[in-house]
């Protein structure tokens, strides 16, 4: 295949900072807080993952699109970034397992990219300057105009995004011969965790973001669980409400990502915006309650206040973040409840932390 020739591309931050590539194909415009992920595959994984949603992706690895892309590795019905920014994208492709070009699968979801970005010096930028609002765009003899644009998009801080990924529906995934049933609130759930589920003997009926916790009790479950996804956690006050009913009644709950803040806010305890987030399938955490280290996957811009932890009594911090000490992971002292920031399920990722799974499935057994 003949080397591509691309139009010129911008990517401007909300300062007023541009860096130049290329565009990759689809012109026009995109916009969406600038973030950055560290792990070097998984990339069709990462693009669907619902807890993207509204983010500007610049990818560290320096080839994305070298293997294609595959029906069976995606986290959602559809891409949920809001544009990607990378140093290579590779059209050609050479995997047995791959349906399909990274290129193809932009163009039918008509996803901006562009390439041939300085993605080193993006990121040392923004590590600096910290998470802020951008736009991709072929449009280049039109600065001033895009600048005008950006300036008009709503900040991430305050931001509910859970709506716009929630399944519509609720639906069942799993047999009816299962041996425990789970409800699970959507709030921008990825396919993987429904998998590692389900793989446990569970059959997991997912509820939308605004179920109430009667809705979820109305399957009869087993055990609840509150998933990840994207935004700030304040705006979910009706999640809230369902992690309050839960725990009110010692019901085993666990929560990840979205689901870990939401369980923190029910209880009092609070969160914020972090400088830049952690992003990527290498992040070191320590379990305080049996002292090993896992290598682990994350994704989030949002934290739970280690500060306003420590003052609840009702809390104890099981895992901490090596690299800012960070909370990581929290359980209630006498309460069926637990949770994680980062991703037990990581795909892409480590399996450093399936076990939290199982523990869930181990306090489910416990409370029968």
């Amino acid at each position: 295949m003949e080397y591509k020739q691309h139009k010129k591309a911008i990517l401007l931050l909300e300062d007023g900072t541009i860096f130049e590539g290329k565009s990759i194909g689809i012109e026009g415009s995109a916009f969406g807080e600038i973030c950055f992920n560290t792990g070097m595959t998984g990339y069709q994984e990462i693009f669907t993952d619902p807890s993207y949603y509204g983010q500007m992706m610049l990818t560290t690895n320096a080839h994305i699109g070298n293997y294609g892309v595959n029906d069976e590795e995606i986290e959602s019905d559809s891409v949920k970034i809001a544009g990607l920014v990378c140093r290579n994208f590779s059209f050609n492709y050479s995997r047995d397992r791959a349906n399909d070009s990274l290129e193809n699968y932009f163009e039918k979801q008509n996803l901006i990219a562009i390439s041939d970005v300085d993605t080193r010096a993006v990121v040392r930028y923004i590590r600096d300057k910290g998470a802020m609002n951008s736009v991709i765009s072929t449009d280049v003899d039109n600065i001033e105009t895009l600048k005008k644009q950006l300036a008009e998009q709503p900040s991430m801080d305050g931001l509910e995004l859970a709506s716009k990924v929630s399944t519509k529906q609720s639906y069942i995934v799993g047999e009816d011969s299962a041996t425990y049933k789970i409800a699970a609130l959507d709030i921008g759930i990825k396919k993987n965790i429904i998998r590692n589920l389900v793989k446990r003997g569970c059959q997991v009926k997912v509820f939308p973001y605004n179920a109430t916790f009667e809705d979820l009790a109305s399957f009869n479950p087993d055990g609840y669980f509150l998933s990840n996804g994207p935004g700030d956690p304040t705006p979910l006050v009706d999640a809230r409400n369902v992690a309050k009913e839960i725990i009110k009644r010692d019901l085993p709950l666990f929560g990840i990502c979205l689901g870990h803040q939401v369980i923190a806010l029910a209880n009092g305890i609070e969160t914020y915006k972090m400088h830049n987030g952690h992003r990527g399938i290498n992040h070191p955490v320590k379990n305080l309650v049996t002292g090993k280290g896992e290598v682990t996957s994350q994704n989030h811009g949002f934290v739970v206040s280690k500060e306003s932890l420590e003052k609840n009594e009702d809390f104890e911090l099981t895992h901490i973040h090596l690299n800012d000490e960070t909370v990581a992971g929290i359980q209630m002292k006498d309460k069926n409840c637990f949770s994680v920031q980062y991703h037990p399920e990581a795909s892409p990722g480590p399996h450093d932390s399936s076990y939290l799974f199982d523990q869930f499935i181990e306090n489910i057994k416990k409370a029968k």
